[in-house]
């Protein structure tokens, strides 16, 4: 495991605490690294995909929430009622919970499966009044003093 030190950014970056204490979080505790694997995609500048491979999972055995920044996709399988003896098992039949750390104005769009693929349509929305706006320079105008 790897230790990432953000000592440097701290000093000249401000504002972006939250940042580098969820970056430090998801490199110290990273147990949502192996199942179900997933990809992220950004399709243009302000839509993304995240894509899960959930073989074995029925629409209504997924859940998908957002609260606030955070996306989480759970993943709850019914319970077997007869026991089975494998020779070997590699697929994976065990719930799952997988949150994402979303960034201010990302919000979940739309969800589909396809083929035991979960596909999540995230867009982010920034308000008007967050946009970059032009300044114009207006050398006529003095500043009044008190």
């Amino acid at each position: 495991m790897r230790n990432v030190d953000f000592t440097p950014l701290y000093r000249s970056a401000i504002g972006f605490d939250r940042l580098f204490n969820q970056m430090e979080k998801n490199f110290s505790n990273n147990n949502n690294a192996g199942y179900p694997p997933y990809n992220i995609e950004q399709q243009d500048e302000n839509h993304y995909r995240i894509t899960m491979a959930v073989a074995g999972f029925a629409e209504e055995q997924l859940d998908i929430t957002q609260q606030q920044n955070i996306l989480i996709v759970r993943g709850t399988r019914e319970e077997q009622k007869a026991e089975r003896e494998y020779l070997y098992q590699g697929i994976a039949e065990r719930d799952f919970e997988r949150k994402f750390q979303l960034a201010d104005y990302v919000k979940v769009v739309g969800a589909q499966m396809e083929n035991g693929l979960l596909h999540v349509e995230l867009e982010r929305e920034i308000p008007e009044e967050q946009k970059p706006r032009k300044i114009a320079i207006n050398g006529n105008r003095l500043l009044e003093s008190e």
